[in-house]
């Protein structure tokens, strides 16, 4: 896998190189599966336009893999877009899906994470295993023993468990509450290193002065996500958004809605 850092600088693009074996294309369109509810959309970036979910048992003919992480699709219905790669989504000509004998509803196996290494080795392995579910739906109060969907703190405990094994308690206030016990609580987000976990409050509007006057040290968290550099930040926050995706920090709401952040490691 490329280095997460290129993967953020490519603008939510991800990596444009092909698998292994693959000239980045499907020689021959293939059936397949849908495993599991999954963002379908214009361009192979959680960027791209968001069309709609396709559901689990639809069948699609892959036309082609652009990278290594999506597929270019067509539905039964005949429109054509992209969803990800990603086994636990899409059983491509009985190639199985992820997790092995796990069942429906079921958590599926991972490997044991790595242990050990510098912060910035294991903010990366965060970071990676975060990417690895780009796409997957949003659902409020998402069931803890399975990745099938994600709330924002979900998502985020998820990925601290995937790429370290640290288990973060279980919703946004007490991952923010965890930090502050920590120590080392940043409040200009262009100071967090990548790999941080970033907290932010309500939404109240999409222009700086809606939160003029609010005091941040005391506003509640109503939002988290997971800090790649470069002025992006890794989370999930609404169906209509298309579950797991990255977005730009700089002059949006996001920015506005900051309260603070900075390393759980």
């Amino acid at each position: 896998m490329k280095k997460w850092a290129a993967l953020v600088v490519a603008s939510a693009m991800l990596v444009t190189a092909a698998l292994p074996g693959s000239a980045g294309a499907v020689s021959n369109a293939k059936q397949a599966e849908i495993v599991a509810g999954v963002s379908f959309r214009e361009a192979p970036s959680t960027s791209g336009g968001f069309i709609r979910y396709l559901k689990k048992g639809e069948t699609v003919t892959v036309i082609s893999q652009p990278n290594a992480y999506w597929y270019k699709v067509r539905s039964a219905k005949g429109d054509t877009g992209y969803v990800s790669a990603q086994k636990k989504y899409i059983n491509v000509s009985g190639s199985g899906s992820a997790g092995g004998s796990a069942g429906a509803g079921q958590a599926p196996a991972v490997s044991k994470p790595a242990t050990g290494g510098t912060p910035s080795q294991q903010a990366q392995r965060v970071i990676e295993a975060g990417m690895k579910y780009l796409g997957t739906p949003y659902e409020f109060g998402s069931d803890r023993s399975t990745t099938d969907t994600f709330d924002c703190s979900d998502f985020v405990r998820q990925a601290f468990l995937d790429g370290v094994g640290l288990k973060l308690p279980a919703d946004s206030r007490s991952q923010g509450q965890y930090l502050k016990n920590k120590g080392g609580v940043i409040t200009d987000w262009t100071k967090l290193k990548p790999g941080d976990v970033m907290f932010f409050m309500s939404y109240r509007g999409s222009k700086p002065s809606a939160y003029a006057g609010i005091d941040k040290s005391t506003a509640r968290i109503t939002h988290n996500g997971i800090y790649l550099g470069n002025g992006k930040v890794l989370h999930t926050y609404s169906k209509e958004a298309g579950g797991v995706r990255i977005d730009d920090l700089a002059n949006k709401h996001w920015e506005y809605r900051f309260l603070f952040g900075g390393s759980v490691l």
